[in-house]
């Protein structure tokens, strides 16, 4: 049996949206997982957010933060607080690899707050993501725009806003669940082929920038969509489980590092590294 990956794609008590994350308790669970590495990405965003406070992915933590119009403006990251965990989680974990990271919600949007943020200290894993596309004088998420658009047409633009993404120069390096509309799509199983063309689209352009592309096991990513990665001149991939909960880490990886095996992928010289093709290496 394989060694798990490292976990490229956790949360924390220091993400905005994540009450029950708990940086400790995680790495006691990657300790007792036999991590090689775990990397805590905490959100970084700063849309305006529109959320339905009685629709199905309402939370008392969401509308605690939202105004009564729905609108939830993202509290400022703690870097200073934040980096302080991370030190003494190092110190009692000396086993664990543990790397700081930020997770950066449309970095092409904000990109002096993302910059000033970055400045702050020394993050080890940067992901870019796309989580929110225009909406009534706002921002929404997938699950807040299917109501009321045609879902296909939120697919596509979700896809070609990924593409613009990578317009954001040198300010990421792995691009997170780039399937993240699937999570909520309304109409049954997701077939990956009906937008062929936007996904290969997204994915030129991700390899072109000389990111990585993360497979998410929040959801399992299609393998359909790790081929065209590699078809399309993708170098590498990381892993991640978008824990927002100590219990969540890793889950799925046995599946997604035998998947990544099978489309070309290896780890790399150590164990936090990317997984490459063969003839890449890691920077």
């Amino acid at each position: 049996m394989h060694r798990l990956p490292s976990d490229s794609h956790v949360h924390s008590e220091w993400s905005w949206d994540t009450p029950v994350g708990d940086m400790e308790r995680t790495c006691a669970r990657a300790v007792s997982l036999g991590l090689p590495a775990v990397a805590f990405t905490e959100h970084l965003d700063h849309a305006a957010l529109r959320i339905e406070l009685a629709g199905p992915y309402a939370s008392d933590h969401l509308t605690a933060l939202a105004g009564p119009d729905g609108i939830l403006v993202p509290p400022a990251f703690d870097a200073v607080g934040y980096f302080a965990a991370i030190e003494r989680c190092r110190a009692r974990f000396p086993g664990l690899r543990i790397l700081s990271g930020v997770e950066m919600g449309e970095p092409h949007r904000h990109r002096s707050q993302c910059e000033r943020v970055l400045a702050a200290g020394e993050f080890d894993r940067v992901l870019g993501s796309l989580h929110t596309l225009p909406d009534r004088g706002a921002f929404a998420e997938p699950w807040g725009l299917y109501p009321h658009r045609d879902a296909a047409g939120v697919v596509r633009e979700y896809l070609a806003g990924v593409a613009e993404m990578m317009s954001t120069s040198g300010m990421f390096s792995v691009l997170a669940h780039i399937d993240y509309p699937v999570r909520s799509w309304p109409h049954g199983p997701f077939e990956p082929a009906d937008f062929e063309e936007e996904f290969r689209y997204a994915l030129r352009r991700t390899a072109s920038s000389g990111r990585a592309l993360e497979i998410n096991t929040r959801l399992p990513l299609d393998a359909t969509i790790l081929r065209w990665w590699h078809e399309e001149g993708g170098d590498a991939v990381t892993f991640g489980s978008d824990a927002h909960r100590p219990e969540d880490l890793a889950h799925g990886f046995a599946e997604a590092a035998a998947m990544a095996e099978a489309h070309g992928f290896r780890p790399g010289r150590f164990p936090y590294d990317l997984w490459g093709r063969e003839g890449f290496r890691a920077v």
